[in-house]
């Protein structure tokens, strides 16, 4: 069982920056590929970036060179540095935490942080 906690969200102009965190405890957490996703009112849960269990980044069109996901696995956190910050940024973005072992799919979520961009 892992529960991830995020942090870091709140009210930025546009242009501005944050950096979320998300903490996990529980073990294995160097195993596990972390994840980013963020949902605006209406809207879907959409993914926005990921780092897996070995390091290898992806980040969706939207954000990519804007975002930067790190993970520091002594302190089982996952960050995610958000820059150049737009309004069509504001959303609750979420934690997730997933591996797949055989056929069990470990999946886990955060309660989310509030992200506004506005002037």
């Amino acid at each position: 069982q892992v529960q991830l906690v995020e942090s870091g969200g709140g009210l930025v102009q546009p242009g501005g920056s944050l950096r979320l965190s998300c903490a996990a405890s529980g073990s294995m957490f160097s195993t596990y590929h972390m994840g980013w996703y963020r949902q605006a009112p209406g809207n879907q849960r959409e993914w926005v970036a990921r780092i897996t269990s070995g390091g290898r980044t992806n980040y969706d069109e939207s954000v990519k060179g804007r975002f930067t996901v790190s993970r520091d696995n002594a302190k089982n956190t996952v960050y995610l540095q958000m820059n150049s910050l737009k309004p069509e940024d504001s959303a609750v973005y979420y934690c997730n935490a997933r591996r797949v072992v055989v056929t069990t799919d470990y999946n886990y979520w955060g309660q989310g942080t509030q992200v506004t961009v506005s002037s």
